[in-house]
């Protein structure tokens, strides 16, 4: 089997030629002749001038490479797609597959013998670790680190819960102009991914739980010296690896999911993870079982008091211990046996971990923050392949609730309507968004956090049950059901709802259900049309998208991506 720089050679029909040009050029770059001849590990570099959640990138890449060649081998780094969820158009969730597509075909096209993955904003963790999976080489994940929480006015804010409750309040004319300016400038203070447990957090923490992370990787903040002493193991570790052969598939087993599941639940998590997870777990042949997953959240309880679920942030996690001092308190419901990419098991890096000290942040199994999991799955006539609600943010008053449905018929129509005096709607309606699917989007934008209408937060109105074929940000909050599958651009129930119906929500009997009779249903479905095709739906990365996205409950990754075999389900309860 050819290593470093003999493999993978360009097919010019004469391999030795091959080799000789690929180190002609590589010499312009001042390697001798002694580095070429090491293990070469890759460095995945996603750093942008868009991307604040990778401002820091430059310096773990060359963390990265100083383990590397402490351990004897050769590190080159090489760009692939970068995604901020700020600045994507329609949706950085778009790209992901075009970054998890991006990721494995530069592992596979380079002499690589690892990689080192470098993650950070929502979508690139599980962007990096599909296409890793896929291409089959050794790798292993840092991420950047959450940011360090700002502050406005003697209060502790950060990005981006606090983002998304200052705007409520400016909307309902409770703080001025200057004040959410002001505060904007103040929310998000330096390098790193949001502060809070969002999608960014909630991946690192995954990414870590399933093995893909040296352990303490996943809450150290960006700025710490403690996040580029972490990235220096991780490239010293890369070279280990190269000699072990350990791809991938063999760290993220059924098992690993498993517990990356079982935090998910634990950290009151977002529901992007459960969207990233499965086409992680899809890429490998692994389905995604929604009913094992929703009996861990009847069982695995939330354990800690962070933002949006409770009150604390990332930083605060790292002082009381990180991921570990959650993975102890789990014991009971992981799979301590799975291997992870340190060569050790989780439960041995649990069992390795330092002793426990007085915290405010991690609770305990026996006196949890909140006896539930964050997460519940709903089925009913509305979302017969499943729904979501993050019952760890949500308002438990509203958590078994009947009102009167005020559709939307996609974020043009939201945007347009939601904040005229003449909607007529009050506090006990059921706000409902469709069209904001994977294809009626397109790319299932992070719109399900449906504002308050203004008229109502102005008096006072703070949640109502909010639901739509959408996501929503791991920072947002409320009582609000997503990822509706099948989604309504393609004849899910969604699509035919109407102003005025009766929606009934009930979590804890795991419903969602539109009460019309089937035969109205019938009716209605015989007159439905589909929307219009988006413009540029005929050519280029849209037609890919739209003519082979999967739903929600599969993960929204491109259906030839997926391992044809689905050979084993997670998690395995």
């Amino acid at each position: 089997m050819n290593t470093g720089m003999r493999k993978g050679l360009t097919r010019y029909g004469d391999e030795e030629f091959a080799l000789f040009l690929r180190k002609a050029f590589i010499k312009a770059m001042g390697y001798t002749d002694d580095a070429l001849e090491r293990p070469i590990i890759g460095i995945v570099n996603t750093y942008s001038g868009f991307n604040a959640c990778h401002r820091n990138v430059p310096d773990l890449v060359r963390a990265i490479e100083r383990g590397v060649m402490l351990a004897g081998g050769l590190p080159v780094d090489f760009p692939v797609i970068s995604l901020h969820e700020s600045f994507a158009y329609p949706t950085s969730m778009f790209f992901r597959n075009l970054m998890a597509m991006d990721t494995e075909e530069m592992i596979r096209a380079k002499p690589l013998d690892a990689v080192v993955l470098i993650g950070g904003c929502d979508k690139t963790v599980p962007a990096l670790l599909m296409g890793a999976a896929s291409a089959g080489v050794p790798a292993i994940l840092e991420v950047t680190g959450p940011m360090m929480a700002g502050s406005f006015r003697e209060e502790r804010i950060g990005a981006c819960t606090d983002c998304r409750r200052l705007w409520g309040k400016f909307r309902a004319g409770e703080i001025s102009e200057s004040d959410i300016e002001g505060a904007g400038s103040r929310l998000v203070p330096g390098a790193g991914s949001c502060g809070v447990m969002g999608t960014a957090s909630t991946m690192a923490l995954m990414g870590e739980a399933i093995g893909m992370m040296l352990p303490d990787g996943g809450a150290i903040p960006a700025v710490h010296a403690d996040r580029l002493r972490h990235a220096e193991q991780t490239g010293t570790r890369a070279v280990s690896l190269a000699s072990e052969g350990t791809t991938p598939a063999q760290i993220m087993t059924p098992e690993a999911f498993h517990n990356a599941f079982v935090v998910l639940q634990a950290i009151g998590g977002s529901t992007n993870g459960l969207i990233h997870a499965t086409a992680m777990a899809g890429r490998l042949g692994i389905e995604f079982d929604a009913d094992a997953f929703d009996r861990l959240g009847q069982e695995v309880p939330v354990l800690v008091d962070l933002k949006p679920s409770g009150q604390f942030y990332m930083e605060d996690l790292h002082r009381a211990g990180g991921l570990v001092e959650i993975l102890k308190q789990l014991k009971p419901f992981l799979k301590l046996d799975a291997p992870t990419v340190s060569g050790r098991t989780l439960g041995e890096e649990i069992e390795a971990s330092a002793a426990s000290w007085q915290q405010d942040v991690v609770y305990t199994r026996d006196e949890p923050f909140s006896p539930l999991g964050a997460m519940a799955v709903l089925t009913g006539n509305l979302a017969p392949d499943g729904a979501v609600i993050k019952q760890s943010a949500a308002s438990a008053k509203l958590m078994q609730h009947t009102g009167r449905a005020v559709v939307f018929d996609g974020i043009d129509d939201l945007m347009s309507r939601i904040d005229s005096p003449d909607l007529q709607v009050t506090a006990d309606d059921v706000l409902v968004l469709r069209n904001s699917g994977p294809i009626g989007a397109p790319g299932m934008p992070e719109s399900g956090y449906i504002p308050i209408p203004k008229k109502l937060a102005a008096e006072g109105v703070t949640d109502m049950v909010r639901i739509s074929d959408a996501r929503m940000s791991g920072t947002a909050f409320g009582t609000i059901v997503l990822h509706i599958s099948p989604e309504s651009a393609v004849g899910g129930p969604l699509a035919l709802v109407k102003t005025g119906d009766r929606i009934s929500l009930d979590v804890a009997g795991r419903t969602i259900s539109l009460d019309v009779t089937d035969a109205e249903l019938a009716a209605r479905r015989e007159s439905w049309q589909p929307p219009a095709a988006h413009e540029g739906a005929d050519r280029g990365y849209m037609k890919l998208f739209l003519e082979t996205v999967t739903q929600a409950d599969r993960g929204c990754d491109f259906d030839f991506l997926e391992k044809v075999e689905q050979h084993a389900t997670t998690p395995l309860y």
